[in-house]
């Protein structure tokens, strides 16, 4: 379990695996999750991770699609505002469609591109290379 707010440093991708999995296993319905930092930081990875330990395979960016969803026992949806260009084009998919399913745990990537977007109430991780691959995890809570 991950207490918020913290900050946690990892040595390795196991261990920000373990990180990851510590997470998601804090997180409930309706949790609002937001991940910042730099290109290759380890974003997706994180995500990927988090999933991964609780059964959900094939789990791959959605720079492209925009969102992936998934679903175990309630629907994930995983967000990458990377190559959006306005925020409008999050419209047009039914942005706050997503948001209102509170039945649902949702992912973003590159969220500080379009802070007016965010909700209100979510949790924000902000991963930042340390040294090599020495990663260190802000998680904060905004609400």
């Amino acid at each position: 379990m991950v207490v918020i707010p913290s900050k946690i440093k990892s040595r390795s991708e196991s261990e920000s695996a373990l990180i990851a999995r510590d997470f998601i296993q804090s997180c409930k319905k309706g949790d609002r999750v937001v991940l910042n930092g730099d290109l290759g930081t380890g974003k997706t990875f994180f995500i990927k991770s988090a999933l991964s330990s609780i059964g959900i395979k094939n789990v791959n960016s959605p720079s492209f699609a925009i969102v992936n969803e998934y679903y175990d026992h309630f629907h994930i949806y995983h967000f990458d505002f990377y190559r959006l260009k306005n925020s409008s084009e999050l419209f047009d998919i039914g942005w706050y469609e997503y948001l209102n399913d509170d039945d649902s745990i949702i992912f973003v990537e590159w969220g500080k591109r379009f802070p007016d977007v965010l909700p209100t109430e979510r949790i924000e991780i902000n991963v930042e290379v340390t040294n090599g691959s020495e990663r260190e995890f802000n998680f904060e809570k905004f609400s």
